[in-house]
């Protein structure tokens, strides 16, 4: 049997490669690797700031969503700034709250902006590989010109499966 400390170690390790997979493949704008990273099904829900709430499913749709929504940027760059995972007992299901900011500048004005939020996801290991299942983003600051900060969402905490 294998040690626990050292199997919830392996998982965080493979979770937090998935993360970075996910970061890399953004910051590429290679959409078509998305599905390699996404269940099929999983669900991403958008909370944009003074707008209803975006919801989609799986890898392509949420391909398309961001490809439109950074078209826009000539550079684009996305980080994660600190990561908290929670690996359940059952060794197959996790749950991550990760801090993100997205550094870009515009094509038309070559204006820089900046934008802070944070990801809740569900994770599922599925044949020995972690996936995201379930992905909910939230905006925290946009300091731009208004210098915009958000509430921070409060239902975003490490919840249980």
């Amino acid at each position: 049997m294998q040690d626990p400390l050292l199997a919830e170690t392996v998982n965080y390790v493979a979770i937090e490669r998935l993360l970075g997979a996910y970061a890399d493949t953004v910051n590429r704008r290679a959409w078509n690797e998305l599905g390699e990273l996404f269940l099929g099904s999983a669900r991403i829900e958008i909370t944009p700031p003074r707008r209803d709430p975006i919801e989609l499913e799986g890898p392509e749709a949420l391909g398309r969503f961001i490809a439109d929504a950074i078209a826009r940027y000539e550079f684009f760059q996305f980080v994660f700034l600190n990561t908290r995972i929670e690996i359940r007992p059952d060794g197959d299901n996790a749950t991550g709250r990760n801090y993100m900011c997205e550094l870009r500048q515009e094509k038309a004005s070559g204006r820089w902006t900046q934008v802070f939020g944070v990801y809740h996801d569900r994770f599922r290991r599925v044949d020995g590989r972690w996936w995201f299942e379930h992905r909910r983003f939230h905006a925290l600051a946009a300091p731009t010109r208004d210098a915009l900060v958000f509430d921070f969402p409060g239902e975003l905490q490490i919840d249980p499966l």
